[in-house]
Parts: C-alpha cells; structure tokens; sequence
C-alpha cells in the first residue's frame, strides 16, 4: 500500500510544528492535514483518516482530552501523542488511553518517520479505501495531473515523456512555486518505473550532518546515535525515481561523494564495510543558476554537467497566462470539496486581477491565496478582496475594472511603501544576490540565521515563496 493512499491529521497550536510535521510526512509522501487542537475532533468528524498526530497539551486544549474523544469515535484510529513538558504520569496516562505512542519534543525526524511507517503498516487497507480502493486511486493520480494547456509547457512535457523511460539524469529549473516536484512526479508515472518507489529528499531541509546520513545511510554504531543500521534515500529507491530537491544547496563535500555514486551506481553507507548497488532514476531540481554557482566556487562543475544531461526549464505562471484561469477553476474544485464548501466562480473583476498579477510565487501562490478565500469568503462570487489584504471590500471598482496590484500608504506627492513589503523585498534582494546562501544573506542583512529563516517561512505560508 502505497503512502499517497494514507491520509494523517496532525492536530497541534504550534503553527512550526504544524508546517514542519506536514513538510516532512507530505515529501515522504502522505496526504496530510493540518489543524489547531480546538479544530481536530471535528474534521475526524468530517473526513476519514488513517492516523492522527496530537499535541499533548497546548493553551486551549488537552491532548488527553482529545485523544479519549477520538478513541471513543473510532477505537481503531491510532493516535501518536507529541509533548515538550513530558512528565511519567501524562506518558503513563496517554497508553493508558489508547495512544500508539508518546514521543518528546524536539521532534527526531526519523524516529517520527518510523513511528508513523509502523502504525500504518498495522492496517491492510487505509479506512478511506476500503469501499472504493480503484476510485481513490485514480482520484489520487487526478490530484497530481499537471493543469494547462500552454505551448511551453506541452513541449516540455513531450521531453519529459520521451526521457521518462531512460536512465539519463533531469535537472528541472525554474522559479519557486512554479511545480518542479510535481513535474518530477509525472516523469516518474510516466516511466516504466512507475510501479517502484518515488522517494524525495529536500537537500535544503536538513543540516550537513543528518544530510549525508539521509543520502547514503549508514551502519549502526557510525556515528553517536547511530543505534541501528538505516537505508539512505538512494537504497529506498532502487527501482524507481529519486528526487533530490534544491540540489543546489548540497554542500561542496558531499558533492564529490553524490557524484561517485551517479557514476558508480552504488552507495557506500557511512560505516559501511563494502558498496551497496542501486538502480536509481534520479531527478534534480533547484531555482538556483548553477553555470553561475559553478564559477563562484560553490558547485563542482562536473557535478553540473552529470546533473545536466536533460535540463527542463519550467515557465514561470506569469508566462503562462493562457493556463491561469484553468489553474483558479482547478484549485477552487479541489478546496471547495476539500472543505465542504459551496463552489463559487471568480467575479469578472476577480478573473482580471488574475490575469494582470504578476504571480511571483507562481503556482503555490495561487494555491494559497484560493485556499484562503475558499475558507473566508461571505461572498457570492469570489472578489479580489477576498485573495489579497491591499484591497479593501469598499473599493468597489477602479475606473476600466482594474484593481490596483498594490495600494500603498501616501504621504503628499510621495509614496510610503508599507514597512513589511520593504523588509520582504530587501530579504529576497539578499538572497537573490548571495544564490540563496541564508548565512551571507543574513550577513548582509545584519540580522540572525534564525531570524532570516523565520522570516522566510513566514513567507512560505504566505504563498510568496516556495
């Protein structure tokens, strides 16, 4: 049974955890959903799922209380409970309950990845295929159809089609938001590889140390903490397609050691005695300009060309107008039934504020602004008030039905540009100047690594950035 088939609910206040938990489980493949505490009993109500991930105790809710309540709805439901003040009485009384486990916070990654692997695999059939096993999957397969019809993007999925089937590596390009994995995904359906495993990795995502361990595994006793022996992400694909995720951000050591093992087709396991052979389709992506990373020193140039054998330039959205209003119609189905809501079509004034938007979040952009306005609109159609905050519902309409893409705060004859917009614009300056380097972003900037991050998943959520 494949992960895509598994649906999980992770119920916690935290909104870190929240996106850290779904980034992880949904790039490992899961179909997941996120809420508050207060939110998680009714959309169990509401939607099946195969597990949930609950938060011990938060300001508003007791993780027990919830965790008695989703038993007493379903038995079989598991449930692992996370918590950041552990105590022996709260770990005794959440088994006591029914949970399927009790894990402290910070969360280990991997020992959360286990954790779920194991209770899932308990149960045959995921409960939301049970009745309709051939339905859901060919739903599945339709949630990952790429939507539009532009020239650009037909030829590239021609390309993508005829190299699917080969062993020939893909380096897929193009801005944040704009699909890259979703791309890859359909190289790999469109392979005969399609029934062996995709596994990604975001290169991005993981500290140096964890990353080598993630890439190539290792033997127990490699390393402190290293209590048994794990498969890397190269190993777990054999047969099928690896995704490496913004390859541009893998650092230089392990460059050398990634380029023996597309050359060698094997692993060597950190502690390993001898190689592990792999029959692995890999697929790269990154936003970043390697030809120029390459003569900054930061990237090995014969790594670039091993990667680069098939290059795939993704359009960004704003290049593809012809495919934005199929896009909206696309994303508004899917959270309209997501969230049990009413369909609505865009307002006329709405479908030209989509089409004149220069979408610099791209796709996931769109996703998310809709998403939005699906929950919070009271409307009868869709306005643009409803997807952007710089328009206000008393503005009706501008003079020739355009909105304006940004209204900003004046002061006579010169414009005041609102302070968070100058401090996103000066953050992505940075980082476009530096080829994403966080620390000498943060550098230039005079401010934290941690404080560059926070910001930048603020952007995230807010669909500006991928």
């Amino acid at each position: 049974m494949t992960p895509q088939s598994r649906k999980i609910l992770i119920a916690d206040d935290d909104r870190e955890v929240r996106i850290l938990l779904y980034e992880v489980l949904s790039r490992d493949g899961y179909d997941v959903v996120v809420a508050e505490s207060l939110m998680a009993m009714d959309m169990i109500q509401l939607s099946s799922f195969d597990l949930v991930i609950a938060d011990m105790a938060t300001a508003e809710a007791d993780g027990l209380e919830l965790l008695q309540k989703i038993k007493k709805h379903d038995p079989s439901l598991p449930v692992v409970i996370i918590t950041g003040h552990p105590t022996v009485e709260t770990a005794v009384a959440a088994l006591k309950y029914g949970a399927a486990d009790y894990l402290l916070k910070p969360l280990s990654i991997e020992l959360l990845e286990d954790v779920v692997s194991r209770e899932l695999s308990k149960a045959s059939v995921p409960k939301n295929t049970e009745t309709t096993p051939v339905v859901d999957r060919k739903q599945e397969q339709k949630k990952r159809e790429i939507i539009g019809s532009n020239d650009k993007l037909a030829v590239l999925m021609q390309k993508a089609r005829s190299v699917a089937s080969s062993k020939a590596t893909v380096l897929i390009l193009g801005e944040s938001g704009t699909g890259k994995e979703m791309f890859a995904r359909y190289l790999h359906n469109e392979s005969n590889r399609k029934k062996g495993p995709f596994v990604a990795l975001n290169c991005a995502a993981l500290p140096e140390g964890l990353l080598e361990s993630e890439l190539f595994g290792h033997e127990k006793g490699a390393f402190t903490g290293a209590v048994s022996s794990k498969k890397g992400r190269f190993e777990l694909a054999h047969g099928g397609t690896l995704l490496l995720d913004e390859i541009g951000e893998i650092p230089l050591h392990l460059q050398a050691k990634l380029l023996r093992v597309l050359q060698e087709e094997e692993v060597d396991r950190l502690g390993g005695q001898a190689p592990v052979k792999i029959d692995v389709h890999v697929v790269a992506t990154t936003n970043r300009n390697l030809a120029e990373a390459v003569n900054e020193g930061t990237f090995r140039q014969d790594l670039y060309y091993r990667l680069n054998v098939i290059p795939l330039p993704l359009p960004p959205l704003r290049a593809r107008k012809d495919d934005i209003l199929k896009l909206a119609d696309h994303f508004m189905k899917k959270f309209s039934k997501q969230y049990h809501k009413k369909m609505k079509i865009l307002s006329e004034a709405s479908q030209s504020r989509f089409l004149d938007y220069p979408w610099p979040g791209n796709v996931r952009e769109m996703e998310n602004v809709i998403e939005r306005a699906v929950l919070l609109s009271l409307t009868e159609e869709f306005e643009p008030w409803d997807f952007w905050d710089d328009i206000a519902p008393e503005e009706r309409i501008a003079p020739g039905g355009v909105y304006p893409q940004v209204i900003p705060v004046s002061s006579g004859d010169q414009e005041i540009i609102p302070l968070k917009d100058t401090e996103r614009q000066m953050i992505l300056q940075a980082l476009q100047k530096t080829d994403d380097n966080r620390t000498h972003a943060a550098k230039r900037l005079g401010i934290s690594v941690r404080t560059l991050r926070n910001k930048l998943q603020e952007y995230r959520n807010q669909g500006v950035i991928d």
